[in-house]
């Protein structure tokens, strides 16, 4: 019988109303036996229980240096691939999330895994999404079997597999696998998980006991706190930890504690855990498990971490990069969308490092100043000639055309006076101002303009960009 049937079968009404409703007496009684039950643990999990932190922190520090000593196991993460055939609203991987692809080689998987070990590391978890063209059985077997010869502990964080596919991988040197069955609640899962495999619930949450059969020594659980009430969560990985204890003891087991960050996909966590309640659910696991390994995540702040780390935590990831290529820049030579199930290769502007434009001619309907086409009233365009008498000289500071507000003001006067506009008057470079005993130049220059007389000759001056 698999743990499907004893899921079924819990008694998690009456758990989760202890868990929300217990008094301080009970909390006391829970805290005075030396093996706790579920049900001590659903009261340690409740409000009342948040005014004996402090004794629940001091046991579960005595346990876990009785257990574990001074030890801390560090890993990191090596993600070979984002591609995925599943639809989680929550998940970052989602197939219909537009975001960049890449599965890593062989070679490259080795380099990612080299960086790694220079910086200390000797035991890495190899996570992939879910897709069996991108991420096969000899895709990971072959990842596996290259990186056995040079690390020494090897763990995965795959899809679901059946157990003669998992066999292959442990005797390429595969050690642990880890699992997260996301949410315990039927219900929110089905409506989360809208497309692939993964909406199998039984499927995925039978998967610790298909690996344990396939020979793996070691099995990670958890939940992902932020989508559903996280007590309800809590107590059901508790009866699946216990569970796996009884029925794959020849394993060691660990549970995770990861907290939902937003991701691609713009999806915001459902529910809300505090620090303080990750806080409590550390000591009561510790309390409840003595000899269960505690996982904690390197995107938790680090004041949080140093102070978790003495409660209860024994394994802890570190210095983390959750893409593809993260250590090295791997993979960024064949990066490609997906749709569905297809490459699909990007084009220069998507991926290729951007060129600057080079600027186009102006033609002769175009601003020199502005780079703008002036809207000239009437279809009205002024000619090519500057002052200087040359075609397509660009014009001297004092020749330039006015801010655009003016242009239409001069243009349709020009266009309208039957013998055009009187020239623009000169500026006298020699004026100064404040007298020119002062002897400083002017900085608004003094426009001085005659009176028209008869006969005199008129010149319309427009300047435009020419050729």
């Amino acid at each position: 019988m698999s743990f499907v049937a004893t899921f079924n079968r819990l008694p998690l009404p009456d758990w989760v109303r202890r868990a929300r409703e217990a008094e301080d007496g009970a909390v006391r009684a829970s805290l005075a036996r030396p093996t706790l039950s579920l049900e001590d643990f659903a009261h340690l999990l409740s409000p009342a229980a948040a005014g004996h932190l402090e004794a629940m922190a001091a046991r579960a520090q005595r346990l876990t240096r009785q257990r574990f000593g001074n030890v801390i196991r560090l890993f990191a993460p090596l993600y070979l691939s984002n591609e995925c055939i599943n639809n989680c609203r929550y998940c970052g991987f989602s197939r219909d999330n537009p975001i960049l692809r890449v599965s890593l080689t062989v070679d490259e998987v080795l380099r990612e895994a080299r960086a790694l070990q220079e910086q200390g590391f000797r035991n890495l978890l190899l996570v992939a999404g879910e897709h069996p063209r991108f991420v096969s059985n000899g895709y990971l077997r072959d990842c596996v079997a290259a990186l056995h010869a040079e690390v020494p502990s090897l763990s995965l964080e795959v899809g679901p597999l059946e157990t003669a596919d998992y066999a292959p991988l442990v005797t390429a040197g595969a050690e642990g696998l880890v699992v997260y069955q996301e949410t315990y609640d039927r219900d929110l899962y089905a409506d989360l998980h809208t497309a692939g495999p993964k909406r199998n619930f039984d499927w995925r949450l039978e998967t610790p006991e298909r690996a344990y059969a396939a020979g793996f020594r070691r099995l990670g659980i958890g939940a992902l706190y932020g989508l559903a009430d996280w007590r309800t969560e809590a107590l059901c990985v508790a009866a699946h930890a216990a569970y796996l204890l009884r029925h794959c003891w020849k394993a060691t087991l660990t549970l995770s504690l990861p907290r939902l960050r937003p991701c691609a996909g713009e999806f915001q966590p459902l529910t809300h855990m505090a620090d303080r309640d990750l806080v409590q659910l550390v000591c009561a696991f510790r309390l409840l498990f003595p000899d269960v390994g505690l996982v904690l995540s390197t995107r938790e702040p680090a004041r949080l971490r140093d102070g978790l780390i003495p409660l209860g935590i024994t394994l802890m990831s570190a210095g983390s990069h959750t893409e593809p290529g993260g250590y090295t820049g791997a993979g960024q030579s064949h990066v490609h969308r997906t749709e569905r199930g297809r490459i699909v290769e990007l084009g220069a502007s998507e991926w290729a490092p951007a060129q600057r434009p080079r600027p186009r001619p102006p033609s002769s309907s175009t601003s020199l100043i502005t780079g703008r086409r002036p809207k000239w009233p009437g279809g009205f365009a002024p000619s090519v000639t500057s002052r200087s008498g040359k075609t397509g000289m660009r014009p001297s500071r004092h020749e330039r055309i006015r801010p655009h507000r003016e242009r239409p003001v001069r243009a349709r006067r020009a266009a309208l006076h039957p013998r055009g506009l009187p020239p623009r008057p000169r500026v006298s470079a020699t004026h100064r101002r404040g007298g020119a005993q002062r002897g400083k130049p002017s900085r608004r220059p003094e426009f001085k303009a005659r009176q028209l007389q008869p006969g005199d000759r008129l010149e319309i001056v427009q300047v435009v960009a020419g050729g």
